[in-house]
């Protein structure tokens, strides 16, 4: 067949068939694998529990049919003879298309963890979409730009003059919004460390509140008086914070005297009354009750228990009923409690004495 033989730019016909049919070929080959491999994938997702197989799945069907057939024509085009220029063209747009797929498979997958992240986090934390969207942001930002210097690098361009560039202006921002930025990584770090989440009661110095939510600069809380507080995130993490609301339990310690003219018995069975009253309880642990000292005007004792339950108005609820019941058990054994008094001596006028 003389006619496969006759020469158009520079390759036979012979040639350029066989460059297209390498390059149908390939692209059998890719969208084949492409199906394959997402079916294959999207039976094993069903049968295993872990998100890894979802979101690999999700991130191969985004495997695009427009940059698959670019890279089949560049293998089917491998046959043929082209000039330097061309074939340098060639090259770079292969690189090109290569890299802006790894970008979009890149994408998908950070979208694909990020969102189930949040997902899992949103009914503990309402306050991590924003945060979540920040680190997606980030991510996004420095795998774009690293996509974006090796495709100029590809192309001829001298990135290191570029990097230094961008690095002095980098610092430049940086400085001008360190607070700024600063706040945003304090945000980050509530995330990742979460000190307290919404919802939680927390102790910051002297103020006390609720957090309603956490953004990407501020954290507010809402006051026991009522009004919204509002923190810097940083100042607030270089702050003491309390976080009452993961307390297991609450030590409670609380004290009373009785009168000296108490009998010895009853003194010595006060801790006793006391650690069955509190044993009555059912959400209170008893520690211990001691006969702690001579007071001026009373014969005082200290008492410490533990709250099962953190919630601080069964705490008060809990203490109201001790107490109730100390004084009713006071009562039946007429043991009296303390108030200050004081016995003033009078001489000069027999053995009187004057209470007052």
């Amino acid at each position: 067949m003389d006619f496969l033989q006759q020469t158009y730019y520079g390759n036979s016909l012979q040639t350029w068939l066989t460059a297209v049919g390498i390059t149908a070929g390939m692209m059998l080959v890719f969208y084949l694998a492409r199906t394959v491999a997402v079916r294959k994938l999207q039976v094993l997702a069903r049968r295993t529990k872990t998100e890894i197989d979802d979101i690999l799945t999700a991130a191969l069907a985004k495997s695009k049919s427009s940059l698959l057939t670019i890279l089949a024509i560049y293998i089917g085009v491998q046959v043929l003879y082209l000039p330097s220029v061309v074939g340098s063209v060639l090259d770079s747009i292969s690189v090109i298309v290569l890299l802006l797929q790894v970008a979009i498979w890149s994408n998908e997958i950070i979208t694909g963890f990020l969102t189930r992240y949040r997902e899992r986090k949103m009914g503990e934390d309402a306050s991590a979409r924003a945060t979540v969207s920040l680190i997606s942001f980030l991510s996004k930002l420095v795998m774009w730009t690293i996509i974006i210097l090796l495709t100029l690098e590809n192309l001829g361009v001298d990135i290191t003059t570029l990097i230094a560039g961008v690095g002095v202006g980098g610092v430049a921002i940086a400085l001008a919004a360190q607070n700024i930025l600063g706040d945003l990584f304090a945000s980050l770090s509530i995330m990742l460390d979460r000190p307290f989440v919404i919802g939680d009661f927390i102790v910051v110095d002297e103020y006390a509140g609720t957090i309603e939510h956490t953004g990407l600069k501020t954290t507010r809380i809402r006051s026991l008086t009522g009004e919204q507080l509002v923190f810097a995130n940083t100042d607030l993490l270089g702050s003491r914070i309390r976080n009452y609301k993961r307390m297991s339990e609450r030590r409670i310690t609380f004290a009373f005297g009785v009168v000296y003219q108490t009998p010895y018995e009853k003194v010595k069975a006060i801790p006793g009354m006391v650690k069955t009253i509190i044993g009555s309880e059912e959400i209170a642990r008893f520690d211990r009750a001691h006969f702690k000292g001579f007071g001026d005007s009373s014969l005082d004792f200290e008492v410490v228990y533990y709250m099962l339950d953190p919630d601080y108005n069964r705490y008060m609820d809990t203490q109201e009923s001790i107490n109730l019941k100390i004084l009713e058990r006071f009562e039946e054994e007429g043991i009296e409690f303390a108030y200050p008094t004081r016995t003033v001596f009078i001489e000069g006028s027999g053995n009187n004495t004057e209470p007052s």
